[in-house]
């Protein structure tokens, strides 16, 4: 007769090193966890529900979200229930990086996807939106359901379950000879330190990757329009502004720039290009009548007066003359004549 007594076999169970297994009390249903490695034999009143399984592993740069996640005290500790039960966060999400291997606690879920953390280059960002209220522990800051922001790079993004990725917005190059069209969307200050309203329209010309704020949006680059000694830009205002001279342009006004003013210019989002001028070139024979001419001091037209240009000399009078404005011959007098 054998007297060696031996547990049943579905009573014993091995849970090797970086397991775990689910163990439920049938007399009161509370489910705990026990870790490996060790020799686990059931009571009367108990059965293995789950497992053993392997542990929860994160790689190095990696994370992984856990749905229900059990509930921690300052100390790290498992809050349990009164029953002595895992307390979980039932509808909500945790983000987990790379740790030590853990087991997951009954009612956790994870959908064993481990996801490697995201790399975000230079002259990029991440547009992010908070879902909810919460403190923001990498910005050490609180943040509003609805609030944008971005995480620039160079540098490793850690995501958390309150905040949702929209893209990856690039920074544009502006090389030598563009400038960036700006409108700004609410009320900001931007990059030069210069307060922005909704709805203004600025020009950026400084060579380089812009990377734009969320309060503003690029509308086009601007190519700057290069002069020559043969032609001049002729413009008109279509707001009141301050163009890069200094001079105050009304709506409707028109002038004229020239290689001499700049070599190259980029038109002011308030002005606009009406055409592209060529040089008016006098011979010794030539003269030429301007009406209504410019005055080179303040820039605006004088009304009902005549400039008459023959090339090395100018002169201006009251108009009297019935001739229109434009370019003339110098007349020949023979002589014995005499003209009227």
């Amino acid at each position: 007769m054998n007297d060696t007594w031996t547990y049943p076999a579905d009573l014993v169970k091995k849970i090797p090193p970086q397991h775990y297994m689910h163990v439920m009390n049938n007399n009161t249903s509370i489910v705990r966890v026990e870790v490996g490695p060790q020799t686990y034999v059931c009571k009367d009143e108990e059965s293995a529900v789950y497992g053993p399984t392997k542990m929860v592993v994160i790689a190095p740069r990696h994370y992984i979200t856990i749905k229900n996640p059990v509930l921690k005290d300052e100390n790290g500790e498992v809050i349990q229930d009164k029953f002595g039960m895992a307390k979980l966060a039932w509808g909500d999400e945790e983000i987990r990086l790379e740790q030590e291997p853990f087991p997951l606690y009954p009612g956790e879920l994870w959908d064993k996807q481990v996801k490697p953390l995201r790399i975000i280059p230079a002259n990029t960002a991440l547009r992010l939106k908070a879902t909810r209220d919460f403190h923001d522990k990498y910005a050490d800051r609180e943040r509003k359901a609805g609030e944008e922001w971005y995480f620039k790079g160079p540098g490793t993004y850690f995501p958390q379950i309150a905040v949702q990725e929209l893209q990856l917005v690039k920074a544009t190059v502006i090389q030598p000879g563009e400038a960036l069209h700006l409108k700004a969307n609410s009320d900001f200050v931007d990059q030069l330190k210069i307060q922005r309203f909704t709805g203004d329209e600025w020009m950026f010309d400084q060579p380089g990757a812009y990377l734009p704020s969320l309060q503003e949006s690029i509308v086009k680059i601007v190519p700057a329009i290069v002069l020559t000694d043969k032609s001049a830009l002729h413009l008109q205002a279509t707001h009141q502004f301050v163009d890069e001279f200094g001079k105050t342009r009304y709506p409707g006004d028109t002038w004229l720039i020239t290689k001499e003013d700049s070599e190259t210019h980029i038109p002011h989002v308030y002005s606009r290009v009406k055409a592209h001028v060529p040089i008016t070139t006098l011979t010794k024979r030539q003269y030429a009548i301007i009406r209504n001419p410019v005055n080179p001091v303040t820039g605006r037209f004088v009304l009902f007066e005549i400039l008459v240009n023959n090339g090395s000399q100018t002169s201006t009078r009251k108009e009297r003359d019935p001739k229109r404005g434009g370019i003339f011959f110098l007349a020949t007098r023979r002589e014995n004549r005499a003209y009227r």
